[in-house]
């Protein structure tokens, strides 16, 4: 008999950290005319959730605040009052291993494209929640196709900022190969280079050394960045720099890395193949350790 469809996420048990308290789940909800609906005024962060613990918390609660900062608003809440409601959260809603979402966006006392007095408004939900891909992406990998939306010029869009309005032809682009039979999409930037998957950034493995896009267009993940430090640490040389995408036909392994995809290995790009090496493999072991540390 298949398992019960998942309760859609409007309609849960559980408590929602709104404007400053605690509210029942239902409960926590905002306006259709919301500035941040109608012109994407909003940012947000995604963090897991170890045994209870929240990983790089406040690396996520300085980045929210950053992001709110580049779209021209601010939190009404400091980082550590943020931090405390993302603990707050996890604590009200029994989360042992899971994910946390705190989202910050425009409200409805405007409707065009100024909105400046609108009312800043901060929620954090948590809920449990367990692999990003499918159960054996972890030693099979998954398959990436090539999206036809590329990432933008820094210059047309606040490419540094985790921004709601950002996301959207990451949608469109993980849509498309999902209906194509694949698991995510690979992006390249404007310019035509290598740049992310939808919603995790990616590493080339060869001969010892991982390779990665320089982030001057996309989300320097977190993630990302705790993956470099580990590698690092293995004595493996990593190298930021601009990845052609012809590049992909002599990578050894990729992976891919994010909050929610944690360190993902890729088995296939495109036309191209790859092993789940044992980069990949001591990758994903130092992760899993470093994020239960």
């Amino acid at each position: 008999m298949p398992a019960p469809p998942p309760a859609p996420y409007h309609d849960r048990d559980g408590f929602i950290w709104y404007d400053g308290e605690l509210r029942p789940w239902r409960d926590a909800q905002l306006h259709v005319l919301s500035h941040g609906l109608h012109y994407a005024s909003a940012v947000f962060e995604g963090e897991r959730v170890y045994g209870g613990h929240i990983f790089k918390l406040r690396e996520h609660s300085e980045r929210l605040a950053y992001s709110a900062e580049r779209l021209g608003f601010s939190l009404p809440f400091s980082v550590e009052k943020i931090d405390m409601a993302c603990q707050e959260v996890v604590q009200a809603n029994s989360i042992e291993d899971g994910y946390v979402r705190p989202v910050v966006w425009r409200g409805s006392e405007m409707m065009g494209v100024s909105a400046q007095t609108t009312t800043i408004h901060v929620a954090i939900a948590a809920w449990d929640w367990g692999a990003y891909f499918d159960s054996s992406a972890q030693t099979r990998g998954i398959r990436l196709a090539m999206a036809a939306w590329r990432r933008p010029s820094p210059q047309t869009i606040p490419s540094d900022s985790k921004a709601a309005g950002l996301y959207m032809i990451c949608t469109l682009s993980k849509h498309q190969a999902e209906a194509d039979g694949f698991d995510d999409a690979l992006m390249l930037d404007w310019r035509g280079r290598v740049a992310e998957a939808t919603g995790a950034n990616i590493f080339l493995a060869r001969s010892g050394q991982l390779h990665t896009p320089t982030p001057d267009c996309f989300l320097d993940g977190i993630t990302r960045r705790t993956v470099m430090a580990l590698a690092r640490a293995r004595g493996i040389t990593v190298i930021e720099r601009a990845v052609e995408p012809e590049e992909l036909a002599d990578a050894e392994e990729v992976f891919l890395t994010g909050s929610a995809a944690e360190v993902t290995p890729v088995r296939q790009i495109g036309e191209h193949h790859y092993e789940v090496g044992p980069i990949t493999r001591q990758m994903i072991q130092d992760y899993a350790a470093e994020v239960r540390k």
